[in-house]
């Protein structure tokens, strides 16, 4: 568009006009506008729709998650042990059987008296007292006299004297 800066200022009705103008030629076709819609109705608090399971893992209580996790974490584990135990066989020829159980039943026995232990950790917590906090309320007096400690150490073998004066 050519502009002629030697034209005169438009007036308001001028200026008003060619705005609605250029407004029109701007939301003229081919350039429409896209729809839209907003549902205004409130939603109810429930209804009648039963709950859908989400991907993922399927909903448990805490302490079932926690343990699903723990015996996915030692499946995850026993793989190496039993990848170098298998190494460990195939290397040696000639094994003693009752080695082989020993070395076998090891790993098994720590952790089951390792569990052992836990147990008896957690239930010595539960066993626990509460805590009790006491609030008091009253004349807080406070004592402003100065103790002073004097200590003297003498001797082959330590003798310690403290003289305390107020």
């Amino acid at each position: 568009m050519d502009h002629d800066r030697t034209a005169a200022p438009l007036t308001a009705d001028e200026a008003n006009a060619r705005a609605r103008q250029l407004i029109t030629e701007a939301y003229a076709p081919p350039y429409v506008t896209p729809t839209s819609h907003r549902d205004e109705t409130p939603l109810p608090a429930y209804g009648p729709t039963p709950p859908v399971a989400q991907p993922g893992r399927p909903p448990m209580s805490q302490k079932a998650t926690d343990a699903s996790a723990l015996m996915l974490f030692a499946g995850i584990a026993s793989v190496p042990i039993g990848g170098s135990l298998s190494l460990v066989l195939y290397t040696v020829g000639h094994v003693d059987p009752v080695v082989v159980g020993i070395v076998c039943a090891a790993p098994v026995l720590f952790l089951s008296a390792l569990s052992r232990v836990i147990k008896g950790a957690k239930a010595a917590l539960e066993a626990a007292p509460a805590d009790h906090h006491h609030h008091n309320n009253g004349v807080v007096i406070q004592d402003h006299r100065t103790i002073t400690v004097t200590s003297t150490t003498r001797g082959l073998v330590a003798r310690t004297s403290n003289d305390i004066h107020n």
